[in-house]
């Protein structure tokens, strides 16, 4: 829950505070850089934004059931601490498209108010993921002699991404790590069940 307030309260901040495109040097490595991500990961568009909604919903519904699951069934506080971190950044960006397009402007040129008088941006299930963490740990131009790419500009890690999306990846990456075992044993027993 905790991740999840923090998670809105910081896209909040950005969205009545930045413009698009706008950003804070923190430090020349990281920025906060307001962007806004249409689709899924890496602004990549493959299918509509209300399909999109909707199969996220219906994701978190399942990750919530098996979450509950878990808990009932007493597993290992870790392994139900991942699960609730992919279940809080999921609820974290669902939270996003649901609302964000009716309860703020856009932020095109300026910065979005809350709910503005003539309504939002867009519709209920149309809204865009706010994005801010930006980390071009390495930005400058490849040597010449470096095949297909040289002489051309090069940023690692260009990704900008959100608390939430950083909620799924640890969560993800820590049950792939260290409980790969458990979450095998959990879905088969589940599969038994039905």
């Amino acid at each position: 829950m905790l991740l999840l307030i923090l998670d809105q309260a910081l896209k909040i901040w950005i969205k009545t505070h930045l413009q698009l495109h706008e950003s804070i040097e923190i430090t020349p490595w990281f920025y906060l850089y307001f962007t806004e991500n249409p689709g899924m990961a890496f602004g990549i568009e493959v299918i509509g934004k209300l399909f999109l909604t909707l199969f996220r919903i219906v994701a978190v519904g399942f990750i919530g059931y098996f979450l509950y699951k878990l808990v009932k069934e007493q597993y290992k506080f870790g392994f139900i601490a991942c699960v609730s971190l992919v279940l809080a950044g999921a609820l974290g960006n669902i939270f996003d498209s649901v609302f964000y397009g009716v309860v703020f402007d856009h932020s095109f040129g300026q910065v979005a108010t809350f709910m503005p008088e003539g309504g939002g941006y867009g519709e209920w299930l149309h809204g865009k993921v706010v994005d801010m963490f930006y980390f071009p740990l390495i930005d400058t131009i490849l040597p010449d002699w470096v095949p297909v790419w040289g002489g051309e500009h090069f940023v690692f890690f260009r990704p900008i991404f959100n608390l939430a999306d950083s909620a799924i990846c640890v969560g993800v990456f820590l049950l792939l790590i260290f409980y790969r075992h458990t979450l095998t044993v959990s879905l088969s027993k589940d599969e038994e069940k039905h």
